[in-house]
């Protein structure tokens, strides 16, 4: 018996001026599938996308939902896809703070009864969703109220109303906890089960591997292979992914400087208890732990954020007895924070504007912005961090989220900061992005400066840090030092 693929893509290019997004490619899921989305920014994931949901539309081939190609033009091709049972979760929320999760979950979609909203019967649907991800979240809650992470989770609960044909979830799990990923997993397992066909946009191999029947590796635009997960290797996958093979990094510990840096018995109730450590000069020191362990009230507890209850920070051996963001700038510290959509760039300005705005002293003339100068300074941190940008001044909200997120390392350089405070550095970039920014960070390190890296994937803090301290329930529980870090070992330490 032949089954009709759920979605399937025909030979289809898309292009851009400039970019051949994806060339001639043919895809297609089957009902009940779970098809990992693999490939580097760039490789064409999001335009194969796009295609499904109808956001945008081939140069050339079709698109198939359930055998039949789409009916509706433009902007009515999302809501057609929508109708036949596609639902996507992106990457970037999309979810409306002021409003309630129940009317976030039906936006655009609004239950009615007699003419009127019926909210009643969305709070009962939504509960029921949010069930399935063993969520107990009262639906009448507004988003503005919800963690970053339990936001996370009502926008993949929200895929999940009723009973969806395709579910598309980009990078779901990238903000999320582990218990919470082993929800998301669950459910995907669950609906899948049901019928429902699946496509896992992610970077994390160990999820894929958890989840996924087949996955699709994605480079320059075209289709390397389809394979199914369980007779693949990782090793095979990134050569697919990058063209070549990933070399293996041995971090050589430098840990001889004097401290730069020194924390001692910082606490902040209740999420941090007598923390006290020391960050040296050219280290790069890691914070593992997972995800409501405290790691980034401890990056704002320094910077002066927040207040803590007791606790001494010292630069250069001296203590700073009050503390703000503005003045521990001043001193020398540079800060990329978690969200870099929301707090890193601002999207609409230049890819020059958000270099130099860390420090204009250096791009004026007589008090007044000089345009040289700061093209200049910015053409100074492209070429050393290979920044891919057509121009400096290129809106910067139209760049990879690699290379969003050189520049954010990249406008701490120009304002030459001593200590660097990263929290999650590379969340949502690519295998190839990646590797490109524990080369710069190490860099960095070498020329002497002091990085805190702060992340929860545990598995890339052997890749570029000196030490690792895990910090669990409040406080530092474990330390580990290169070359002895151990990606096991320290998701061990950091569930307890």
């Amino acid at each position: 018996m032949i089954t009709i693929p759920v979605a399937e893509i025909r030979q289809a290019s898309r292009r851009y001026p400039g970019v051949v997004a994806l060339d001639r490619v043919d895809f297609a899921v089957q009902p009940g599938e779970v098809r990992a989305i693999l490939g580097k920014n760039g490789a064409g994931k999001s335009t194969l996308i796009r295609l499904l949901t109808g956001a945008e539309t081939p140069d050339d081939g079709t698109v198939l939902l359930a055998g039949e190609p789409f009916r509706e033009q433009g902007e009515g091709r999302t809501r057609e896809a929508a109708a036949r049972g596609l639902r996507a979760v992106y990457q970037e929320l999309s979810l409306v703070p002021s409003m309630s999760i129940a009317e976030n979950m039906f936006l655009g979609a609004w239950l009615r009864r007699s003419g009127m909203l019926d909210h009643a019967r969305m709070v009962f649907e939504a509960r029921q969703a949010l069930a399935r991800l063993g969520l107990t979240l009262d639906p009448s809650l507004p988003v503005s109220s919800l963690s970053p992470a339990a936001r996370q989770m009502v926008e993949i609960a929200r895929a999940f109303l009723g009973t969806p044909k395709l579910v598309i979830l980009d990078e779901p799990t990238s903000s999320l906890a582990a218990a919470e990923v082993d929800q998301v997993c669950a459910a995907v397992r669950d609906v899948a089960a049901q019928g429902t066909a699946v496509l896992y946009v992610s970077h994390r191999m160990s999820e894929i591997r958890r989840l996924a029947d087949t996955a699709t590796v994605l480079r320059d635009g075209r289709i390397i292979s389809t394979l199914p997960v369980a007779e693949a290797r990782t090793e095979d996958i990134v050569q697919m992914m990058l063209g070549r093979s990933e070399q293996a990094r041995q971090i050589t510990p430098q840990v001889g400087g004097r401290p730069l840096l020194s924390v001692q018995g910082l606490s902040l109730p209740p999420k941090l208890q007598s923390i006290s450590l020391d960050l040296k000069e050219g280290e790069v020191l890691g914070i593992a732990g997972l995800l409501g362990s405290g790691r980034t009230e401890l990056i704002e507890a320094i910077l002066g954020f927040t207040k803590p209850a007791a606790g001494i920070v010292a630069v250069d051996g001296k203590a700073i007895a009050r503390r703000g963001y503005r003045s521990m700038i001043r001193r020398g510290f540079g800060y990329t924070p978690e969200s870099r959509k929301e707090d890193g760039i601002i999207p609409l300005l230049g890819v020059d504007e958000n270099t130099v705005i860390t420090d204009f002293r250096r791009v004026d003339r007589i008090g007044v912005l000089s345009t040289s100068a700061i093209a200049r300074a910015t053409r100074g941190v492209v070429e050393r961090l290979h920044v891919k940008t057509a121009a400096t001044t290129t809106p910067i909200g139209t760049l990879s989220g690699g290379n969003q997120q050189k520049v954010v390392i990249g406008r701490w350089i120009h304002a030459r900061s001593r200590i660097l405070l990263l929290d999650e550095p590379t969340r949502g970039v690519d295998v190839e992005a990646k590797n490109q920014i524990y080369d710069i960070i190490r860099g960095l390190a070498r020329e002497g400066r002091a990085i805190l890296f702060v992340s929860s994937e545990i598995e890339e803090l052997d890749q570029v840090c000196d030490r690792v301290l895990v910090l669990r329930d409040g406080q530092i529980a474990e330390e580990h030092t290169a070359p002895d870090i151990d990606a096991e070992r320290l998701l061990a330490a950091c569930i307890g």
